[in-house]
């Protein structure tokens, strides 16, 4: 690999590194601020940066659909299938993580 394509490599994964828990939590961020409860701006940022530092990329595309569709986090949380309870858990560490951060 000549120095130019380490050079171009090195930058892509600092970009890579430096974006993804900020553009992946948007997804919660919007649903928050689309949503029709009372959250102001701020409060939907906050939560979306506290996202994108706990939850995978999965977990945040599942949960920011649960705001559209509150039955489908409750079929999650009755599931019995190993990877909703792994989601479930992700979600109360985050929430709980939330709740502290952003008030």
């Amino acid at each position: 690999m000549t120095f130019s394509k380490t050079w171009a490599a090195g930058v892509a994964l600092a970009v890579f590194l430096a974006v993804p828990s900020s553009a992946f939590a948007n997804a919660i961020e919007r649903a928050c601020n689309a949503s029709d409860r009372d959250a102001s701006r701020s409060l939907c940022s906050c939560i979306g940066d506290v996202a994108g530092d706990l939850l995978t990329r999965a977990q945040i595309r599942e949960g920011a659909r649960w705001f559209d569709d509150p039955q489908r986090a409750q079929d999650t949380r009755q599931s019995d299938r190993a990877r909703d309870e792994e989601m479930w858990q992700a979600w109360r560490t985050f929430s709980t993580a939330a709740e502290q951060r952003c008030g």
